[in-house]
């Protein structure tokens, strides 16, 4: 209901804009997903890294062992062999072999023989034992909880027996003639590093050579300690990151909720948040969205305003004039003046229910053209079915309707064909209102530059130059001299225009002259976008 001075900056019916994908389109997006990254590539990256290094360590030791071992195996085959045909290992021997090479500290090499049965061990050849550290005493009589039941230091026994079947199992796949290395657990518990190296003479396989290096657990630990930086690193851009987008999001929104409380609570026209507003991302998207649509809310309340001022004002006219009326009507004695009376009485009603009409079709049209979805319209249809309306009526003024169809091809644009239909009527209905008796208005569509244009043309005085724009206000009536007061609500071509710029078309009125530049009649143009065009 609201007229031109209303129309909002942007139109409330137009097609939302569709964002592309949103990781193309959404730059939020793109900085969530990156900050939240960036911390995860950094762990990441520093556990391939120290990954890397751990296994170039163990990778190292497994090379260094397997050549040890080989010499190892080599001599013992060499000097540590009787019998023949059938060679086989000597244990006191091949015990002292390895007493005499150097065993360095932190490894352990024994020797099997070829049913698995140990030879030597350099543990017991060099009179080494291994040493832990006791518990700490227990006071008497204090208590022993379930977890401290046992030396933390001391082993499990389902640990040593699953060292020693896993041992026996890697002996048992060198004994079949190929060197094995692998990491695993010793008999203590610690991760070692071990290599079976097959004994041979000439082809036969007389025993095993095992290597065992400890240092798996002290290598890990290391790894562990140097993915500490890293960690800590990633959890400084994790919350870093966090804050950032608590202050570029969290704290934004918060804003925004705090300026729409604002406007709810103080009863405010608009929001004004220029920090925001200038802002290349999709809080600045919804700060000027909602900073629109405030401002459509704000250009609709007054629109709503001066319609309720403007229609208490015509409205007060006709009533004035009938309580006038009623009053006098009992001091008239006259049956002349008591029934001209009467007729202003009439007039005076017809001009109030005219008016109340024309205010509640005003005031229903945005809900309308709202709720209405846009369909295709055949223009040159819709005006011919109108046309065909006047030349049967037979009220008001013997003035015909003639339609001339330039298009030469059904025309079509898309909208609302009741609210279209309204827009031509009151055209019409103006152009018959201000031509005198016995002429035409001639009513023509065509089609240009992408365009359905639709003109109303009549014969009557035409429009004053000054009020061609005018005409289009609310309430504004220019009648003709002796035309009847109260004929025209005003309201008819505000109407007119509130559809058509609906439909995203354009309306406007000029006046028709002659070849000496007298006016001849008014000419009011419809152009409205083709479809298809």
């Amino acid at each position: 209901m609201a007229s031109d001075t209303a129309t909002a900056k942007a139109d409330p019916r137009a097609e939302p804009r569709r964002p592309p994908l949103w990781l193309r389109g959404s730059r939020l997006g793109r900085l969530i997903v990156v900050l939240n990254l960036l911390g995860l590539a950094v762990l990441i990256s520093g556990a391939l890294i120290t990954n890397e290094f751990r296994r170039g360590l163990i990778q190292a030791r497994i090379d260094s062992l397997s050549t040890q071992g080989e010499l190892i195996a080599n001599v013992i085959a060499g000097a540590a062999t009787v019998g023949s045909p059938y060679p086989m290992l000597e244990g006191d021997r091949a015990g002292d072999i390895i007493q005499l090479l150097f065993i360095p500290e932190g490894q352990r090499a024994r020797l099997f023989d070829g049913q698995g049965r140990l030879l030597a061990d350099s543990y017991l050849v060099a009179d080494r034992v291994e040493a832990r550290p006791l518990p700490p005493p227990r006071a008497r009589g204090s208590l022993r909880w379930p977890w401290q039941a046992r030396n933390p230091d001391q082993p499990r026994p389902e640990v040593a027996v699953k060292a020693r079947e896993a041992l026996a199992r890697e002996v048992g796949l060198a004994l079949e003639g190929e060197p094995v290395a692998q990491v695993r657990r010793a008999q203590s518990g610690e991760r070692v590093i071990s290599v079976s190296i097959p004994v041979r003479r000439v082809q036969a396989v007389l025993g095993v050579l095992t290597l065992e290096g400890s240092g798996v657990d002290a290598t890990i630990t290391a790894q562990r300690k140097a993915l500490i930086p890293f960690a800590l690193v990633a959890v400084g851009v994790t919350l870093l990151s966090s804050l950032l987008l608590t202050w570029l999001v969290a704290h934004p929104v918060l804003t925004l909720a705090q300026a729409a409380d604002r406007v709810r609570l103080s009863r405010s026209r608009s929001i004004r948040l220029p920090a925001l507003a200038g802002r290349d991302d999709e809080i600045g998207d919804l700060t000027r969205s909602l900073q629109d649509m405030t401002d459509t809310l704000s250009a609709r309340l007054d629109a709503i305003e001066s319609f309720a001022a403007d229609v208490a004002h015509e409205i007060r006219n006709p009533l004035t004039s009938i309580r006038s009326a009623s009053e006098t009507l009992p001091l008239i004695k006259d049956d002349a003046q008591r029934e001209r009376l009467m007729g202003i009485l009439r007039q005076d009603v017809d001009r109030l229910d005219r008016l109340i009409t024309d205010i509640s079709n005003a005031s229903r049209l945005d809900a309308e053209l709202s709720r209405d979805p846009n369909r295709p319209v055949e223009l040159g249809k819709l005006l011919g079915d109108i046309a065909a309306v006047y030349a049967g009526s037979t009220r008001g003024k013997a003035v015909e309707v003639r339609l001339s169809d330039e298009a030469g091809e059904p025309v079509y644009v898309s909208g609302r064909e009741g609210p279209l239909g309204q827009v031509f009527r009151n055209l019409i209905d103006n152009a018959r209102s201000f031509s005198p008796e016995g002429s035409a208005v001639r009513v023509t569509l065509r089609r240009a530059n992408g365009e359905a244009l639709v003109t109303v043309e009549d014969r009557g005085p035409g429009v004053p130059a000054e009020n061609l724009e005018t005409v289009f206000e609310r309430f504004y009536t220019a009648r003709p001299k002796g035309a009847a007061f109260g004929g025209h609500s005003g309201l008819g071509l505000s109407i007119a225009r509130q559809i058509i710029e609906a439909h995203r078309g354009r309306i406007w009125a000029e006046n028709v002259a002659d070849a000496q530049g007298r006016r001849t009649g008014a000419r009011f143009s419809v152009a409205l976008p083709a479809a298809g065009a």
